[in-house]
C-alpha cells in the first residue's frame, strides 16, 4: 500500500486491506500507566503475582480499552495518508468485541480493511474500517471492531463526480 493516496483513490480501495501495522509490545509498564490514567486497578491487570495465582490467564493482561486505544497508534503507523486531508476525526465504533486477552509482554498489531467510504457534505469523507488486532502466535485476535473516522478536506479538493 502506498504511504500517500489522493481522495480520488479512496473509493477504489473499499474491500481491501489498506493497513497492517508494526508490532507493539504491551508490557507491564504500559498496562500500569493505563491503569493509573483510567483508575482501573483490577488485579488481573496490575498484580502479576495475584493474577498468576488467581486468574485463568497465568499472569496479568492488558485492559480491553488499552488494546482498543492502541488502534490509533496502529492507524498512524500503517494507513496511507490522504494528501488532501486537513484533519482526521475519530467518529466512533459501531461494534467492538474483545475476543482474546492480551497477556503482559505480548506483541500485537493491527489489520485495517476499508469497508466503506462515502462523501458527506462539501468537505468530509466518512470512512469505515473493519479493524482487528492480532496477537503474536495466537489464532484468535485480541479484538475486532467496526471503526468510523471522518477525513476533513478543503471542499475545492473534492474529486469531480462524487
Amino acid at each position: 500500500m502506498p504511504r500517500e493516496i489522493s481522495l480520488a483513490e479512496v473509493k477504489g480501495l473499499v474491500g481491501t486491506e489498506v493497513g497492517l501495522s508494526n508490532w507493539i509490545t504491551v508490557d507491564q509498564a504500559m498496562i500500569d500507566a493505563f491503569a493509573a490514567a483510567t483508575n482501573d486497578h483490577q488485579f488481573i491487570h496490575v498484580d502479576p503475582v495475584r493474577a498468576k495465582a488467581e486468574s485463568p490467564f497465568g499472569g496479568t493482561i492488558a485492559h480491553g480499552f488499552l488494546t482498543l486505544s492502541l488502534l490509533s497508534a496502529m492507524n498512524y503507523d500503517c494507513l496511507p495518508v490522504i494528501r488532501e486531508q486537513t484533519m482526521g476525526i475519530n467518529y466512533g465504533f459501531d461494534k467492538v468485541r474483545f475476543m482474546s486477552p492480551v497477556k503482559s509482554g505480548t506483541r500485537i498489531r493491527g489489520h485495517f480493511t476499508l469497508a466503506e467510504a462515502r462523501f458527506r457534505g462539501a468537505g468530509m469523507l466518512m470512512t469505515t474500517y473493519s479493524a482487528s488486532i492480532e496477537i503474536d502466535n495466537e489464532r484468535k485476535p485480541a479484538l475486532t471492531a467496526t471503526w468510523m473516522t471522518i477525513v476533513q478536506f478543503d471542499p475545492k479538493d473534492r474529486p469531480a463526480g462524487v
